[in-house]
């Protein structure tokens, strides 16, 4: 089999070609929004919403509504409580996430054990992308697409929220908007990444993209760029061994990202630990040859 078999043989069944396009638009959308996550610090907030949703599928479930609907409403709910809890009491950010995140994950885990269902539910949890149907690729497509021209359109204001919100306030921009629309920017990408890799995994791919452009780049401009080319190349990738290794999909994504991640943490040429090292000593031998 040559290269070219290897290629098109996965695309030779629709329900590949179907998760090949549905992940590499969520990997895109996650991936954009990841570099303001790092930037921020937010990781741990993307982690939170990822798991909060699970409560508001299998309610969505439960009456027959969208299970996008039940997400984004209890992922808007998470981000609410957090904010509440840590604006009114002792409660620090970090505490305040871990509770609320915590309790309605474990209220999704609650609600799955009660509700009789003749469809596995735990795909909610670990992800389903070889069983994406055409209506959930329009719903991520559709989804995907609002979330990301929204980051393009604001990007500039974001970027200024994220370095510096007390100068974006001086110029006229209100920090507490912009938050909050990372916010709900935040929760809608967890739904769109909720239809590929699942609850678990979605965190993955919310923070690992923008953390290997992050080492890759100090320019934020060039990691709006980094960061969603390699999520969608180790997406489609990822899909690639899964077919052929007869593993799970979204787990291994995943693993192609963090496989990715590792290779920059060790070998990038400015923040790598490795490269960093070797350039170190080859300037050292240059100038010891020069002083020779």
């Amino acid at each position: 089999m040559d290269l070219l078999d290897i290629l098109l043989e996965p695309l030779s069944y629709d329900f590949m070609v179907r998760a090949i396009v549905t992940t590499a638009l969520a990997a895109v959308v996650c991936a954009v929004l990841s570099c303001w996550l790092v930037l921020i610090g937010w990781s741990l907030m993307g982690d939170a919403v990822s798991h909060a949703v699970l409560p508001g599928v299998v309610l969505a479930y439960i009456v027959g509504a969208p299970f996008a609907l039940g997400a984004l409403v209890f992922a808007l709910i998470a981000v609410t409580l957090i904010g509440v809890v840590r604006n009114t009491s002792r409660v620090k950010e970090d505490a305040a996430i871990g509770i609320v995140f915590t309790s309605l994950f474990a209220l999704g885990l609650v609600l799955i054990s009660v509700t009789p269902s003749q469809t596995d539910l735990n795909h909610i949890i670990f992800g389903n992308l070889l069983g994406v149907s055409i209506p959930d690729l329009i719903q991520v497509l559709v989804l995907g697409v609002v979330a990301f021209v929204i980051l393009i359109l604001k990007r500039r204001d974001l970027t200024l929220y994220a370095f510096d919100p007390t100068h974006a306030h001086a110029i006229g921009l209100s920090p507490k908007r912009l938050g909050a629309l990372l916010m709900g920017l935040l929760a809608l990408t967890s739904v769109v990444a909720l239809q590929t890799v699942g609850v678990v995994l979605v965190v993955a791919m919310l923070i690992i993209p923008g953390a290997t452009a992050y080492l890759l780049t100090d320019r934020f401009n060039r990691m709006l760029v980094i960061a969603p080319v390699i999520s969608a190349v180790c997406s489609i990738a990822g899909i690639y061994f899964s077919y052929y290794l007869d593993t799970a999909s979204g787990a291994m994504v995943v693993l192609t990202q963090g496989v990715v991640f590792a290779a920059v943490y060790l070998f990038s040429p400015r923040q790598g630990l490795i490269g960093t090292r070797l350039a170190k000593a080859r300037r050292r031998k240059a100038a010891a040859l020069l002083v020779g």
